[in-house]
Order: C-alpha cells, then structure tokens, then sequence
C-alpha cells in the first residue's frame, strides 16, 4: 500500500488545537506508574533508618526481623558489600550505611517479604546499637577548624567526573569560583561611588511532586536487570547503577513508565540500588514506594543558602564591580549534584546585568541534614532572591527608580551576564519595557504598592537522538529516550514531526522506549527538552522526507527508518545559548495588624520563541508561576538541633492551593529566534524564581520593611512590622 503525504505548512500544525499524546491515559486512569506495577511473585521493601543524625553503628541484630512470617530477606551492608555507593557525580551515599549514619533516614537495613506490612514490621525489629556523634546543623560550624570531619574518605569515592574539586575544608562538598575582569576588586571598591552589601537566607525546599518516590527491579532469565523508577532520567539511571554495582550497561534496562510529576526533584536515585540487591537475594521482583514521611524525611531537597551581595555603582547607578559569597548546606551527601563543581546548578544564576568586574565565591558544605539536591530553578531561586532584592535596595539608596536602575544596566547584545555567559538575542531590556509600560498603565490599587523582579534562565543543552520509522500505511512511530514527567514532551515530538514531515498529526505515534531499545539521552531537566528533543525529531523528520524524495514516489513497501540527531552542548561567543527573562510584578497591600498579604494583582512578562505546544506553554508560565507562590509564601523544612525535620506531613509543609492563587496576567515578548525547532525556547523555568523577591520588594515599597528571608509568612511580615514600630519609636 502506498499513501501519498501532502504537505502542510508548519504554522498550520503548530497554531491547532493541543491534544496530549498521554493525556487520554491519565484522565482515564490508564497511565501505569511505578507504583502500579505488579508482577508474578512480588516482594515488597522496607528499610530499617537510623533515628540519629550523627552516629558509629556498633552492631545490628537481624535475627527477630528474619523471623516474621512472610520475610525473604533481611540485608546489611554486610551482605551487599560495604563500599557500594550511589550518586550523581560523587557517589558519596551509602545504599546501606556501613559504619556511621550521617542524617536521620539514613538506612541501616533492607527487608524484602511478601507483604509490605510484614516487611515494615520486619525492619522494625531490625536491633541496631549505635555511639552517638556531634551533630553539624549548619555549615558555618562544620567550617570550624575543629569540626567534626563527615566524609573522610571523600577523596577516596567514586567520581564520574575528572577530577574532584579542591576542598578548602574537609567538610566541603564542592566549590566554585567565577571572575571576570579584574581580579583585585579592592581597588574599584575603594574609588566607587557607593558601595552596596546585603545578607540574606533561602530555605529547604521540597519539590512538592504528589507521587512520592519508588521503584521496582526483577532480573530476568538472562540476567537482564530490569528497572522501573520515578527517575526522570532512565540513561542516567542505568549508567549510575552500572558504576555502582559493576554491571555492564547493557545488562541494565531502565523501562519506560509514566511519571507522576517532578519539579526538578527526581532526578536523584536510592531506591533502585536497594531494589536490586533484594532481588538478586530473593530471585524475585522487589517494589518499594516511599511514604511521605520518608519522601519528606530523607528524600532530596532544595539547598538553603547564606548569600552576601556586594556591589559598586558609579553616581548614575552603573554598575562597576560585584562580590557575592554564598554558602550552600549541602547536607549528608552531594550525591544528588550532577554538576562537576558539586554546587547546586551552575553553583548561581544567570544573573542578566552586564557587570565589568566579577568575583563568585561559592561553596557546598556537608552537615548532617537531609540531602541537598537540583529541585526546579536549582541555584536560581536562591540567588535571585537575594540579587533582585540588592538591586531594590541599590535604586532605593540612589534615588533611581527600580525599572530604570535595571534597564541601565541589564546585558545587551554582545555583552556578558554576571556569570560571564553569552547571551544569544538577550530580551532583558524588551521585557522590562514591557514590564514598565504595563505598571504604569495599571498603576497600584490605593493601600497597595507595587514591587518587581527579572529573572534570567538558560535552555539546557545536551546531545540526544530519536528513532523514526515510516511504515507503508502512512503511520508514523518515533520513539524517544527522555521520559514525559508532565512537561508535555511527547506532545512536542508529534507536533515538530507532524509539522516538518508535513502530516496529520493524528498519523504520527510517540513513544518513550527502554534504554536497550530507544538511542541515549540526558533525560528531563534544565528546561532542555523542547531544544534538543525537538530539534532531533525535526532532522529526523526531514531525513525521512529526503528518503521519500529520494525514491521519487516509489511505493513504500517496508517501513523505513531513520535517526535524528541533535547536539545541543557547543555554546561560546560565536555561538552563544538561548536565555529568556521574566519580569515579574506584584501589586500587594499589608495587613500591620497581622502581617498578611493582600496580593490585588500579579503580572508576569515572559521572553517566549514559538510556541509548539500551546495550552502546556501557559500551563509552565501559570503552572511555574503557582510554584513559587507556594516557595516564596509558605514552604520551609525547618531542622531542629538534633537534626530532624520537624514538618513530616504535607499538612505541615504546605502547598498551594486553588484559594492561594491571586489574580494573574501575562504578556508575552517574542524573541526574533531562538534555537529550538521553529524558534521555541525554554518554559518550563521561567516564571518561579522571580516570585519572592517581587514579593518582598512589594512589601518594602508598602510598608518600608524589608525581610531578607523567606519564606514570606504572615508570622514574619508581623515580626517586621514590629521591630520596626520599635525602631522607629526609639529617640
């Protein structure tokens, strides 16, 4: 059979109605999550967790647990081997603790038994003696020249990358330094027109995904490791198990499954380690799910931060110099970094001001807390909350207004952000154009002030590859390496093939494949999808109609298939990365006699390319949006001195709900290109980051308080209000 493809023109296919590829499984229940899967003869895991932060592990009972009925196993590092470990880059986590537990969580023993109430209880009965040790809650104590020391043998793990960074402090995690310019900045300090430093504090963070982690592993007949994770990065997944565990790649296969949600938040794995060595034991298929007190207790989380800002400024607000410390608590472990540096995303934002004088001290420190890991805009809502503050409290000082302070100095074409990063087509100065004619034309409602922040976010890169085959009915099947978190990345792929191969939509099919079958990619993360899935399945689209045209109309009577391949990594001056900045506002009014907020209006102005799928995009920008209301507003993990995490329900950590969201509106600037295919550009981080500082500059410009700590609760606002009545009554 042969079918004649008609083309259409792209803008006809991307500008139709979205229609989720997965989307008609998920409202209907049909979508099959790790949690779901069951399989002939299944065990259930339980862990045995160490109550301690900081504790030698002396000796472990095991006998009672192995004798609850319905138990298969009960292991101990004794029984997998005390050095295995995990990670992303430094595989400093034990998969079962061996000699010292490092943070309450940590675990000590594995159970595997026919039910998951009789593993429970089997873990329970798990005896474990320990010597308890000093507990480090914050990283400037583990700094201390006498400190206890957490990792002693760092230099000894294992490190995926070349080499480990230089540490200043035994108890450093990892540490990067950026300069531009000049390298003594005393100097430009000293002659400055004013000079402008500031402190400030982020927070832990969950990522507030509503499926909890879990995973299932069973090993087949020909010793094939099968895996199904939460884990938004299957390839990642299999060459971390292979470096752990000593098996090769091809024996692991990392299964495709849906995943319920992410937030930047899974892309660390334990479970699976754990899973495997229940199921080589037993001979038989282990599951694990998290509960929530274990996702919140000892799962990975947004790092807290302790940021000094320091800036020069010359007499009409031009920024001449600037010096930020920060300091990151790493907790227990940097197994959840993948960066080289071992600090938190690019260690800190894309900061879009120009700035000729440059000097970035950053630095992860362990501390016996829960694992500091990526969680969405990971290094950008920490540091933007502190910059976009500064730069506030700069205009304020000078006189300057807070819009003009930025557009004086926001990057231009061919100039540098912060970090020293070029900038491909930088939108800041359009978007805070925008931002500035929308404010103006809807000036503060009485009582209320208006406060405002820009953000800057890179699009991920990274080299990917898709499968495509034609078959001769017409139908058309691309299968991809990167999992659909609910980004929408299945519904990209049909909609960039359909429009480039020029086809109905309803003719091409995507699917995710095992990491035996589909070609290699990075996974989700760092807003890269749209980018380099897309641009892949666009050159695999127009490979297949070079072939079509290549056989001159000849029947089709085999499938044909083809690779797309697409290398996002090179990025230099010449061939600079896209970036896109937001603008955010925030009309609010204050309640003095109880520190609530009334937010009467809140405007986002986004930095967009093409837009592929059209319903998703607004859903990131509101979706993103609502995210960092519930960051800036009301979630913290707070950790007491013996280290434990006191909010262990989500009731407790708190999450926005439908009655949290203020009135929202966006407008959109449109980049003139962008990389992605047809000129997309990234939206999955872009309306988050900006949320608390907007927040707080909206209340210092209402009240004259300033807070340099979120989250913003009304208990906070309350307090300033009244130091500052007390200040301000002093004589």
């Amino acid at each position: 059979m042969t079918t004649i493809v008609a083309p259409r023109h792209a803008d006809a296919v991307l500008g139709s109605d979205e229609i989720r590829v997965e989307g008609r499984d998920k409202v209907s229940g049909k979508q099959k999550y790790t949690a779901d899967m069951k399989l002939p003869n299944m065990l259930w895991a339980a862990f045995t967790i160490s109550p301690l932060a900081h504790a030698r592990i002396i000796s472990i009972d095991t006998s009672e647990a192995k004798r609850v009925p319905g138990v298969h196993a009960v292991l101990t590092s004794a029984d997998i081997g005390p050095g295995k470990r995990s990670g992303r880059m430094l595989y400093d986590l034990p998969v079962l603790a061996y000699d010292t537990v490092r943070m309450i969580g940590d675990r000590v023993a594995a159970v595997a038994a026919e039910t998951r109430e009789a593993a429970e209880e089997a873990a329970r009965l798990v005896q474990v003696e320990y010597e308890e040790l000093p507990v480090l809650i914050d990283p400037f104590a583990a700094l201390a020249p006498d400190a206890p020391v957490l990792h002693p043998d760092v230099d000894k793990y294992f490190f995926a990358g070349k080499a480990q960074p230089k540490r200043k402090h035994p108890n450093v995690q990892g540490a990067q330094l950026i300069t531009k310019g000049e390298a003594d900045l005393e100097p430009i300090f000293a002659r400055a027109h004013r000079v402008f430093e500031h402190k400030f504090v982020t927070p832990r963070q969950h990522a507030g995904y509503i499926e909890p982690h879990a995973a299932m592993v069973w090993i087949d007949d020909q010793d094939i490791v099968h895996v199904y994770t939460v884990n938004k990065q299957p390839f990642s997944v299999q060459q971390w198990m292979s470096n752990s565990l000593d098996i090769p790649l091809e024996k692991i296969a990392v299964e495709p499954i849906g995943i319920g949600g992410d937030f930047g938040g899974k892309g660390l794995t334990t479970d699976e380690y754990v899973c495997y060595f229940l199921a080589r034991a037993t001979g038989r298929p282990v599951k694990h799910i998290y509960t929530y007190v274990e996702e919140l207790q000892a799962s990975s989380t947004r790092h807290k931060a302790y940021i000094t800002l320091k800036t020069a400024v010359d007499e009409h607000g031009k920024f001449l110099a600037h010096a930020s410390e920060v300091i990151y608590d790493g907790g227990a472990y940097a197994a959840g970094k993948p960066t080289p540096f071992l600090v938190p995303g690019g260690g800190y934002a894309t900061v879009g001001y120009q700035i000729p004088n440059v000097r970035l001290d950053i630095t992860c420190v362990y501390t016996n807390t829960i694992v500091g890991a990526h969680v969405r805009s990971p290094a950008d809502v920490q540091c933007f909350f502190a910059w976009e503050q500064h730069v506030d409290m700069i205009a304020r000082e000078l006189g300057i207004d807070p819009i003009e302070l930025r557009m004086l100095n926001v990057v231009r074409e061919g100039e540098t952000a912060v970090t020293g990063e070029h900038l491909h087509e930088p939108q800041g100065y359009a978007v805070l154009e925008a931002l500035k004619r929308e404010l103006e034309t809807h000036p503060a409602k009485p009582g209320g002030a208006w406060g405002i922040a820009l953000i800057c976010r890179h699009t991920g890169g990274g080299k990917t590859a898709v499968d495509a085959t034609l078959f001769p009915d017409g139908h058309v099947e691309v299968v991809l390496g990167v999992p659909d978190q609910g980004s929408g990345a299945f519904t990209v792929a049909q909609r960039v093939f359909a429009a480039t191969f020029g086809c109905e939509l309803d003719r091409v099919t995507v699917r995710q494949g095992s990491t035996l079958k589909a070609k290699r990619d990075p996974g989700s993360g760092g807003s890269r999808v749209t980018y380099i899935v897309g641009n892949a399945t666009r050159i695999a689209a127009e490979a297949l109609l070079t072939e079509l045209k290549r056989r001159d109309g000849r029947a089709v009577d085999a499938p044909i298939h083809v690779v797309g391949e697409f290398d996002g990594t090179q990025h230099d001056a010449a061939h600079p990365a896209d970036y896109s900045f937001t603008g955010f506002g925030f009309d609010l009014a204050v309640d003095r006699e109880t520190g609530a907020l009334d937010v009467r209006d809140v405007l986002l102005v986004c930095d967009v390319g093409k837009i592929i799928n059209p319903v998703a995009h607004q859903g990131q920008i509101e979706g993103g949006f609502i995210y960092g209301m519930g960051s800036a507003t009301m979630e913290e993990m707070p950790i007491d001195e013996a280290g434990k995490l006191t909010s262990l329900s989500l009731g407790d950590y708190k999450l926005p709900t439908m009655r949290d969201i203020p009135p929202l509106r966006t407008v959109l600037v449109v980049a003139p290109s962008a990389g992605g295919p047809y000129g997309s550009k990234m939206a999955g981080e872009m309306t988050n980051s900006g949320v608390a500082p907007a927040i707080v500059n909206a209340i210092a410009n209402c009240t004259g308080v300033r807070l340099d700590e979120f989250p913003v609760t009304a208990e906070r606002v309350y307090d300033a209000l009244g130091q500052q009545a007390t200040t301000n009554s002093r004589p």
